[in-house]
């Protein structure tokens, strides 16, 4: 598989790996299929992600996907950044994502999705 030059590029030169001390969600998860481990962390003010990073082990599409995904939310409410299709990842990757591939992108998403579940929005 040849992998897009946005994928070379965000696993060689990650803009959102890395992690936020303290952190008000955090959430890991393995896809035991392949082995990819991600952790991503998020800092949150007043319902919205305002930082996030990842980091873990992982193949190149799963950590350009986790990478791409949180350049996508941060600076959106909470709920919109949970509701991040992965058509919609896939399309900033630029790549054409074999099916037995597809978890490698969407392991980012659903561990966001997990991390933002466990926070409770703020009173309005």
């Amino acid at each position: 598989m040849v992998y897009s030059t946005v994928i070379r590029d965000r696993f060689r030169h990650p803009r959102f790996r890395g992690r936020i001390p303290e952190p008000q969600a955090a959430f890991e998860d393995v896809n035991p299929l392949c082995g990819d481990r991600i952790r991503i962390e998020c800092r949150i003010v007043n319902g919205t992600l305002s930082d996030a990073r990842h980091h873990g082990d992982s193949c190149a599409i799963c950590a350009a996907s986790a990478d791409m995904l949180l350049e996508m939310v941060v600076g959106r409410a909470t709920d919109e950044a949970a509701a991040v299709p992965a058509a919609a990842v896939i399309e900033r990757l630029e790549a054409e994502i074999r099916p037995t591939r597809m978890r490698c992108v969407t392991l980012p998403i659903s561990v966001l999705h997990s991390a933002l579940s466990a926070v409770k929005a703020p009173p309005r």
